[in-house]
């Protein structure tokens, strides 16, 4: 890796701390540490994708990216240090499709000499989290090469699993889910006589991958249901866990027992329609009290009594009262930066692609503006009262913005808390209608949890 992609990675990296709460890497050791590699991956969150990606293996990873980017000369220059390939996509020239053999031939280069590259098969990014059609051209590029080198450059495929918490939420979570290598050369056989069958058969394996490793929902008319049950069950799911059996940190861990999740919904909607219709039913209602009552479902999970209630809105209260003198300082210092990216969100991300291009606008702008702004305070504090003190103060900046964040967010908390004391005061019949009804949609997903359970019990003890 050479400096100036070393330095782009180490700020990368950098802003993607500040972005995202928590970067999960899971089964990385899956990832060759040498040898021509072609990582494939979903692509739900716009550039953020190959940051994500990038920072998350030991070496330097090339990724495809389209030529709409290279038409700024500084841009054009820095991509190519770093190791970005450009693509012409339909959409950006039709004249010009002749440059996706010049790509190819770019990335065998790359490939040829040993190294990395990142493609994302779907060919576009998107809000939802459903995996897209997987495309034929990574399969393409993988078998093409290997036939060039008679099945023996050893070239592997990795596909890599982004799953994002709430991609268009600051401070959220990410996890890059890395699978088992597929090895190009094994879908040789008969390449030269029957390509087509060849690139189908693999791209059908890369697309099977990508699916076991990310939350893919095969209904999206199931997708509330599914979420319910996971804000409803996934706790409960997690204490009493019997689908994992290997240690793991918590994000991997909810992103498979939410797969468990969805598989039993699905499993209930096929063999059960009337059930799920019913508990879907219960749900909708359920949904509405808490939307009149405007109060979300993590704040029932608590299930507070009146003693508890009291004792949060005045552990809320005294944390805002003594918290309030450094998030004041925080959001001082923060201000410009923050106007800067709110600018930059009204102002670039496209409205069908709102979501997946978040958080690469936040990136990219927050790179700029808290740089900028936060080097002209610490040379301002430098020139007026030199050293040690504008060291100091440099350090406290980024400490300071981060809890300005967080202080704003528990202040909703604390709204939250109190209004739900006003309602147990006020209101105590509400609250406990909305208390029996979550209880009725916990003990019908453990009953159904129940019933799937007792035949694999009964098949194990037949073993």
């Amino acid at each position: 890796m050479d400096t100036i992609y070393r330095v782009m990675r180490g700020l990368i990296s950098l802003a993607l701390g500040f972005y995202f709460r928590r970067i999960e890497r899971f089964h990385s050791e899956r990832v060759p540490t040498r040898g021509p590699i072609l990582f494939v991956s979903n692509h739900p969150n716009s550039l953020t994708d190959s940051f994500i990606i990038g920072s998350s293996v030991p070496r330097k990873v090339n990724f495809v990216a389209t030529v709409q980017l290279f038409r700024i000369a500084p841009l054009k220059w820095l991509l190519t240090r770093c190791g970005v390939i450009p693509i012409n996509r339909v959409k950006d020239d039709p004249k010009a499709m002749r440059t996706v053999a010049l790509t190819f031939e770019a990335c065998y280069r790359v490939l040829e000499n040993g190294e990395a590259v990142g493609i994302f098969p779907e060919g576009i990014t998107y809000d939802d989290s459903q995996l897209k059609e997987v495309k034929s051209g990574a399969a393409r590029m993988a078998l093409e090469l290997e036939q060039r080198h008679e099945g023996k450059l050893g070239l592997q495929i990795v596909p890599a699993g982004l799953t994002y918490s709430a991609k268009e939420v600051y401070r959220s979570d990410v996890l890059v889910h890395f699978g088992e290598p597929i090895q190009a050369a094994d879908f040789l056989k008969d390449y030269a006589e029957h390509r087509k069958e060849c690139v189908n058969r693999l791209t059908a394996e890369i697309e099977r991958r990508l699916q076991s490793l990310i939350l893919h929902l095969p209904h999206l008319e199931h997708a509330r249901v599914i979420a319910a049950v996971q804000r409803l069950y996934l706790d409960k799911l997690r204490i009493g866990n019997s689908v994992i059996h290997e240690p793991m940190r918590p994000g991997a861990e909810a992103l498979l027992l939410s797969r468990r999740i969805t598989e039993v919904v699905e499993q209930v909607y096929e063999r059960e329609p009337e059930r799920a219709a019913k508990f879907a039913e219960k749900l909708a209602n359920y949904e509405r009290w808490l939307a009149r009552l405007r109060l979300p479902e993590e704040e029932m999970a608590r299930s507070p009594g009146r003693r508890r209630t009291v004792l949060a809105s005045i552990g809320w209260s005294l944390l805002a009262i003594v918290g309030a003198p450094l998030a004041l300082y925080g959001w001082i210092h923060r201000l410009i930066p923050y106007l800067v990216i709110s600018w930059a969100i009204r102002k670039f991300p496209e409205p069908t692609k709102r979501k997946a291009q978040f958080s690469t606008t936040v990136i990219a702008a927050g790179i700029v503006a808290f740089g900028l702004c936060f080097c002209g305070y610490v040379a301002l504090v430098q020139y007026l009262f030199g050293w040690p003190i504008s060291l100091w103060y440099g350090l406290s900046l980024p400490v300071a913005s981060l809890f300005a964040h967080y202080y704003v967010r528990d202040l909703k908390l604390l709204a939250m808390s109190l209004r739900h004391l006003l309602i147990h005061w006020r209101a105590p019949m509400a609250e406990k209608r909305l208390l029996a009804m979550r209880a009725d949609l916990i003990a019908q997903i453990e009953a159904v949890h129940a019933d799937l359970a007792e035949p694999q019990s009964r098949s194990s003890e037949m073993r």
